[in-house]
């Protein structure tokens, strides 16, 4: 489910981390990828967990509702049903997952005051109230499973505890708000989907690990292409991370026979939007348009297939 965004992402952070220290080289850099994409799994895993302990909660609710002195008939009709879920039973009874959570050691992340705030909070829903108290079917299963990881992407509570449990949060959010609902959607009939979140050998490893020594490499090499393009700016006046994506999107244009060119400098303003100052867009935009130019002419940019150079 990674991306070769989200695999740039995790590129230039590297890169930036390096361009910090000048003690760190190629196998540093490499480590930090690598524990990034490391991390990524490790957020999705906690979401996913986050979600079935979440839904657990609905057993202790039920037998206090039910233990009640004097307990009303909505209390007596009321049951665990969102844990006994079929989707959610999909995942705890996948064991490869278990074993996963507890070899990562996302169990030790899970704190059971949260959980049960988290829960709280989302019985309080009428459209929870309607799935326990009314006749559902498969997909009203996975729809409130849909609605409670929305719920629980508005808690205050959960974005501090993301914030406070993984720093790359915030760059990983969309993918794995992705990938969540992508998995809810799969259940119960494809529970073994989490895997598919691992990232392939050739995003993670052919394409970015290449990227980022290549970068690191060839460095110098590269400033000196990019140079005569920056027009009136000087190289050590260019912001550092603008200096980054502009080195790493002329590796994907010349190193990188498969990958097109308008995929490259569409990826790279993107990014900037991201990641650098306002004027940046534009800056980026005008130095790669100049740089597939003047390369074009040089005959330097090679790529396979129809239509990759354009």
């Amino acid at each position: 489910m990674l991306s070769r965004r989200n695999i740039r992402i995790k590129v230039l952070q590297a890169l930036y981390m390096v361009g910090r220290d000048p003690e760190l080289g190629t196998e540093e850099a490499l480590d930090f990828y690598r524990q990034s994409l490391d991390r990524s799994q490790e957020l999705y895993l906690y979401n996913l967990l986050s979600l079935i302990k979440t839904s657990e909660f609905s057993v202790e609710d039920t037998e206090r509702k039910q233990s009640k002195y004097l307990p009303s008939e909505e209390d007596k009709q009321f049951s665990a049903k969102l844990y006994k879920n079929k989707c959610i039973q999909a995942l705890v009874k996948e064991p490869d997952l278990q074993l996963t959570f507890k070899k990562k050691g996302i169990e030790n992340l899970i704190q059971e005051d949260t959980i049960r705030k988290y829960y709280k909070s989302f019985a309080k829903l009428p459209e929870y109230k309607h799935y326990v108290l009314n006749n559902t079917n498969g997909e009203d299963d996975r729809e409130i499973l849909l609605n409670l990881y929305k719920h629980l992407l508005k808690e205050e509570l959960f974005e501090e505890t993301m914030d406070d449990h993984f720093a790359t949060w915030e760059d990983d959010k969309s993918l794995i708000v992705g990938a969540m609902k992508k998995t809810i959607k799969a259940l119960p009939e494809s529970p073994e989907l989490y895997r598919t979140f691992r990232p392939d050998y050739e995003a993670a490893v052919e394409f970015g690990e290449n990227l980022l020594a290549m970068v690191i490499e060839k460095d110098t090499g590269y400033e000196e292409i990019i140079a005569p393009s920056l027009e009136n700016w000087e190289v050590d006046r260019v912001a550092n991370i603008d200096m980054i994506l502009l080195k790493m999107a002329l590796s994907e244009f010349i190193e990188f026979p498969t990958i097109p060119t308008k995929v490259t400098l569409n990826e790279y303003v993107e990014l900037s939007k991201m990641y650098s100052t306002d004027k940046s867009k534009d800056f980026i935009n005008g130095i790669l348009d100049k740089l597939l130019k003047d390369l074009g002419e040089k005959g330097a940019i090679k790529k396979t297939g129809r239509g990759l150079e354009d």
